[in-house]
């Protein structure tokens, strides 16, 4: 696993602990004695829920919707342990013609959705298509996408407008809906909330922000068949609640372990506690418009040299992320290997108030009273520690204010006018995958504005065109000359601070068996699998 390494102290008293390195919590192959038993389990999930209830995977934009929804819709490719693809619904890997702007692909048969019908080319073709149709807001991962055709019952042709680079390793994994489920606007309200897929498990009972039961496909297609014959994922936000459910065995497993109750959970005999190294990426985010004084970048660099991202990482997650020296997390690096390490000591902003002073001396009001908003986790630590930091040397009218996530997109990224008094700063956080696009583009192309981010970031005369350009070449060397000089100028520049990577973590009693984590959040729990079949032994 690659570490972002000191990049300085920030004046705590707390010297931090050893980052814990997910390899170590790799789990074998879990079999049960009895199948047949095995096949009566049912676990309860319980998670945070960040979620907008958006289960149509046309529309479905938030990890913890898309964790339900993989369960219900099978993907035309999917993810294996790590961040590769392998065939789905699909037989095999798409014959490429046209200069990489062509793809071919040829679907298994007599896979049937849970209404009973065949899903067939059409359907592929259908779910290709509906993210332009419907104006998703998935839209910018498949605006590329120029038509696709149905060959026969079992063949599909997708035509790009041009190569996009990204397509193989991500973007052709969509989930296959139905075309005739949602043939009608009023048909896709319904089927919002209650999908019908070609998944392992059909869509049971759901409680708008408190719980979606799923049950099995008796009838499911592939292999392996699932153990589990439901599943239950509860809402629970407190923390400290989630922690006293699993430890009371009230709940069989609970996503997201806070840092400080780690080690408790891992020494509990009676719990297994689950990690896995994931492409996410928090980041500190400030508001560039022009009538706000972070549009200067120099006030910008002033607040990130008040505080040290490492630290605050080393003290307060240290068992659940790392830090981060760029807007791409390591994992997603591990295909890249751009200069993680030179641009962190180059680049990145370390620990050095008396250069915030000078920074931001002139540059702001004395009684300047900036305000960071973030959710209220551990984004909402880290606000209150940075404008602990701001205080400390003179501007005591900062402050952190910590929302749900709903009211957080509202004041920010959906905020079309924001002013100065707003926001100054936010923090959120996005999962990616294995290509920088996923980030970049979504991220800081001016395209996105409102739909993903709110910096209002103007950049230098190429530094749009370079993020739109990489997206639309096949050659991964041309592609990373363009990335290369993108991010060196988010660095420099700061219309973002990059932050940590947050571990994808679960808890589970000991009784729950085979339950890996996925280092993409959206699959987890990752309850049936080719390495991994989850089952109860109680």
């Amino acid at each position: 696993m690659a570490l972002a390494g000191c990049i300085g102290g920030d004046g705590d008293d707390d010297d931090g602990d050893e980052l814990i390195d997910p390899e170590d919590y790799d789990y074998d192959r879990e079999e049960p004695d009895d199948e047949e038993a095995a096949r009566e389990s049912t676990i309860e999930y319980t998670q945070e829920l960040e979620r907008d209830e958006d289960f149509d995977p046309i529309h479905s934009n938030d990890a913890y919707s898309v964790q339900v929804s993989n369960l219900v819709f099978d993907g035309l490719y999917e993810w294996d342990d790590g961040l590769g693809l392998e065939p789905k619904v699909a037989t095999d890997m798409p014959d490429v013609e046209r200069d990489g702007t062509r793809y071919l692909y040829e679907i298994n048969e007599g896979i049937e959705f849970h209404n009973g019908e065949e899903l067939t080319a059409s359907d592929v073709a259908h779910s290709f298509m509906a993210f332009q149709e419907e104006d998703s807001v998935n839209l910018a991962q498949y605006e590329m996408v120029d038509s696709a055709e149905v060959i026969d019952d079992y063949q599909v042709q997708v035509d790009l407008a041009y190569p996009y680079g990204p397509w193989e390793l991500q973007t052709m994994a969509i989930s296959v809906v139905p075309e005739s489920e949602r043939e009608s606007e009023s048909d896709r309200e319904e089927f919002n909330t209650n999908p019908v897929g070609s998944g392992p498990f059909v869509f049971s009972d759901f409680e708008f922000n408190e719980y979606v039961t799923l049950e099995r496909n008796e009838d499911y297609w592939d292999e392996p068949q699932p153990y589990l014959q439901e599943i239950t994922f509860v809402d629970n936000v407190d923390a400290a609640s989630r922690i006293g459910e699993i430890r009371a065995g009230d709940t069989d497993a609970i996503a997201d372990v806070p840092n400080d109750d780690w080690s408790e959970l891992e020494d509990d005999d009676g719990i297994r506690v689950h990690i896995s190294e994931s492409p996410s990426y928090m980041h500190l985010t400030f508001n560039c418009r022009d009538d706000a004084p972070t549009s200067d970048p120099d006030v910008r660099r002033g607040i990130c040299h008040t505080f040290s991202m490492t630290d605050f990482v080393e003290s307060r997650l240290s068992n659940v992320a790392q830090p981060l020296s760029a807007p791409i997390p390591p994992i997603t690096n591990e295909q890249w290997d751009f200069p993680l390490d030179d641009w962190q000591e180059e680049y990145y902003p370390g620990y050095d108030p008396d250069q915030a002073e000078e920074l931001l001396n002139g540059a702001v009001d004395d009684d300047w009273s900036p305000t960071i908003v973030a959710p209220g986790d551990h984004r909402g630590d880290l606000a209150e520690r940075i404008v602990t930091r701001l205080n400390e040397i003179g501007y005591d009218g900062a402050q952190a204010e910590t929302l749900d996530f709903g009211t957080l997109l509202d004041r920010t990224v959906y905020n079309e006018e924001p002013s100065p008094d707003d926001f100054q700063a936010y923090l959120l956080g996005w999962t990616g995958g294995p290509d920088p696009d996923a980030y970049l583009y979504n991220l800081y192309h001016e395209s996105q504005t409102g739909i993903n981010q709110a910096h209002f970031y103007e950049g230098s005369d190429s530094f749009h065109d370079d993020i739109a350009e990489a997206r639309e070449l096949a050659d991964q060397e041309e592609r990373y000359a363009l990335y290369e000089g993108v991010m060196v100028e988010i660095l420099e520049e700061l219309p973002s601070l990059p932050a940590y990577s947050f571990h994808n973590t679960m808890a589970s009693r000991d009784y729950v068996k085979d339950l890996h984590a996925h280092p993409m959040v959206q699959q987890n729990p990752r309850v049936v699998s080719e390495y991994g079949n989850v089952w109860t032994d109680n």
